[in-house]
């Protein structure tokens, strides 16, 4: 089973959420950790990396997602959890992309020194 690192605010971000968000997204974090894909669980368009997944559901009229990367072989980091509130389509607001590319480069670092 792969462990679970949260990067930044995502946990406590993730912990707003409402119950029903929480329990579903939980169990897809869970299956991903367990080498799994949950059914709403996607690979995340916004950086063309295969590597990083969202999972995306909708709970009475907002959508919430949350961002995770499986690149680092044992360990599985959340990268961002969030309401989407951009009323323009379905695209990833500019600054949730960023903050997701400043935490991944972050997750990178942080594993490279966790392996020496």
């Amino acid at each position: 089973m792969k462990s679970l690192v949260w990067m930044g605010s995502s946990r406590r971000d993730f912990s707003d959420f409402p119950y029903e968000m929480k329990s579903e997204m939980g169990y897809a974090l869970f299956q991903a950790q367990v080498g799994g894909r949950h059914r709403k669980a996607k690979t995340f368009k916004g950086t063309g990396d295969a590597g990083i997944i969202e999972i995306v559901d909708d709970y009475r009229g907002d959508t919430f997602r949350t961002v995770y990367t499986v690149r680092f072989g044992s360990v599985l980091y959340v990268l961002h959890a969030f309401q989407k509130k951009s009323k323009k389509g379905i695209e990833t607001p500019k600054g949730d992309m960023h903050l997701i590319e400043q935490r991944l480069r972050d997750a990178e670092r942080l594993h490279k020194e966790a392996e020496l």
